[in-house]
């Protein structure tokens, strides 16, 4: 495999669906374009399912909001799941909150396959916004997942997660071709947190990250007021991927516009694995600090 087509759509919160079936629809447009132009892989950004507040009951507490968006996620997953086939995409539907029940909530990538596998990833390291009693309480998880697609090695790090220098290293000796990130980020410095950390990933990985962020302001929102980002690929920084590590860039914007931001980029599969087989300038592989001692 030489190349592997996939598109980032940042999605504008503010577009203030009616229904989870009007959220749905709104993807479904989306994936049709995506396949339409030979993607085989559609990502949407962490907390899409905010937009889903737009309609949520009069009243509600910010303590109620995982669970109702919980459900959103559930239904919005069971709507959009048939699409995947007929589009022949696979779909990683940026993150919700699921119900793990005793009133235990994750933060969670579900990434569903054109083969009808539903492959979930949790947030492994929340921000305190995601830890407040009186608003978003959610859990942790506890596992990291590599897995196949399409014959490559794929794994997912949660827009905070891409940050901890730890996940990396754990993913170090799994050779993967493929890091998602579906993120949130409510200011500038929030988004080059992020995605400044990704591109230092594919550094160390000698992989390919994407990322995409939610944009605009959900309506009915009691938690993000603000979110800023973009969309990119990137890629080791080689002479033979041009040197700066990008592969596709969207810059970032707060989404007062109230437009989406969606890109396609082709993740160079072949280019990377031999760079990564013993071609790169100066990669030392999946090192390790074992032989060296700290002193303070």
């Amino acid at each position: 495999m030489d190349t592997y087509k996939i598109g980032l759509l940042s999605l504008n919160l503010g577009f203030a669906p009616n229904s989870v079936e009007d959220f749905a629809g709104h993807i479904d447009t989306v994936m049709r374009r995506a396949a339409a132009n030979g993607a085989q892989l559609l990502m949407i950004p962490e907390y899409a399912v905010e937009a889903c507040l737009a309609f949520k009951p009069e009243g509600m507490k910010p303590t109620e909001e995982i669970p109702f968006l919980a459900k959103c996620g559930a239904e919005f997953r069971d709507q959009i799941s048939a699409f995947t086939k007929r589009y022949g995409l696979h779909l990683c539907l940026g993150t919700f909150p699921i119900d793990r029940g005793e009133g235990k909530y994750t933060n969670t990538s579900v990434l569903l396959t054109r083969d009808g596998r539903q492959i979930e990833q949790d947030k492994l390291c929340l921000t305190p916004g995601e830890q407040d009693v009186d608003s978003w309480t959610l859990e942790p998880g506890a596992e990291l997942s590599v897995f196949d697609l399409d014959g490559l090695k794929v794994a997912i790090l949660i827009c905070l997660d891409v940050e901890m220098p730890a996940h990396s290293s754990l993913l170090a000796k799994t050779n993967i071709d493929l890091l998602l990130v579906p993120s949130m980020t409510e200011r500038l410095a929030g988004f080059h947190r992020v995605y400044d950390c990704a591109k230092a990933r594919a550094v160390e990985l000698m992989t390919s990250v994407a990322v995409c962020g939610v944009i605009g302001v959900a309506r009915g929102t009691t938690q993000n007021e603000t979110n800023v980002s973009g969309a990119a690929l990137f890629v080791p920084c080689e002479e033979e991927l041009g040197h700066r590590g990008v592969a596709a860039f969207a810059d970032p914007t707060d989404g007062e516009d109230g437009q989406d931001i969606y890109i396609e980029a082709e993740v160079p599969v072949g280019i990377v694995r031999q760079l990564r087989s013993g071609e790169a300038e100066v990669w030392p592989g999946a090192w390790t600090a074992d032989h060296v001692t700290l002193r303070t």
